[in-house]
């Protein structure tokens, strides 16, 4: 249930919507953190719903000591209007009993929005791929025949490789075994996007094929191919690092060890 924290509620008629799957190495959610960042987006509501594991915290994005005490949630939405742009932040797991009820919230809540699109931001354990997908850059997509009635020329400009099929049972050849779509470590993407072309709705996956770790490097490498197509920065005169870094992540890894142990 999508509530607003504005007098009235937000329109995201013919937006583009971008969101996480909560996945290995969180490297989504640390995409959508340098988005909403760099945009400067602002919040517009939050996603109330029992399927995620609750907490609040400070705000992530503070700039300043005014805005430093907000209290923030684990599923909001941010809105960068002059670009069409809404982004959904999921912060928390999702409890694993209620993963398919939250992927039917999520269709239910993108179908009644009118996004003209959504993009879902995912990973991958890498350690579990076959030999055709060690092949080529570590990012693969998805999409839904919907999305891909507009967007097949641009993915083809791309050139970026659909996520591969698997055989059911690998190492045994038998020919009536149909490949199957598997995403391990992928959380939510896989029902999302299987409820997404059942319901007919225009959504894509990225995803990168990654490690648990620092995923620092993963996540700018995602938000890059993301910007490659939607062309969220366009500015060519700024720095190579272009997107800029939330105050939030100086605490990735914690506060370091307490010098008092010592």
């Amino acid at each position: 249930m999508f509530i607003s924290s504005q007098s009235s509620a937000p329109s995201f008629r013919d937006f583009t919507l971008v969101m996480p799957a909560v996945a290995v190495g969180n490297v989504g959610q640390l995409a959508v953190d340098l988005i909403v960042s760099t945009l400067n987006m602002s919040r517009v509501g939050h996603i109330h719903t029992d399927c995620l594991i609750p907490m609040a915290g400070n705000n992530p994005y503070a700039t300043s000591k005014e805005d430093v005490d907000e209290l923030h949630t684990p599923a909001e939405v941010y809105t960068a209007a002059e670009l069409k742009l809404a982004v959904l932040q999921i912060r928390a797991p999702i409890l694993q009993s209620k993963s398919k009820k939250f992927c039917q919230l999520l269709v239910s809540w993108i179908k009644s929005s009118g996004f003209s699109r959504t993009v879902v931001l995912s990973s991958s354990h890498a350690y579990q791929r076959d030999d055709e997908q060690l092949q080529g850059i570590p990012l693969r997509y998805l999409v839904t025949p919907s999305l891909l009635k507009v967007s097949s020329d641009a993915l083809k400009e791309l050139g970026w490789r659909e996520m591969e099929r698997v055989p059911a049972f690998p190492g045994l050849t038998d020919g009536n075994a149909e490949p199957r779509l598997c995403i391990p470590g992928g959380g939510i993407t896989k029902g999302l996007y299987t409820d997404s072309c059942e319901e007919d709705l225009p959504l894509a996956v990225l995803l990168l094929f990654c490690s648990e770790g620092d995923n620092i490097p993963d996540a700018f490498a995602l938000v890059n191919h993301l910007n490659d197509w939607l062309h969220l920065l366009d500015d060519h005169s700024q720095q190579p690092n272009k997107w800029k870094i939330p105050a939030s992540w100086s605490l990735l890894f914690g506060s370091g060890i307490p010098p008092a142990l010592f």
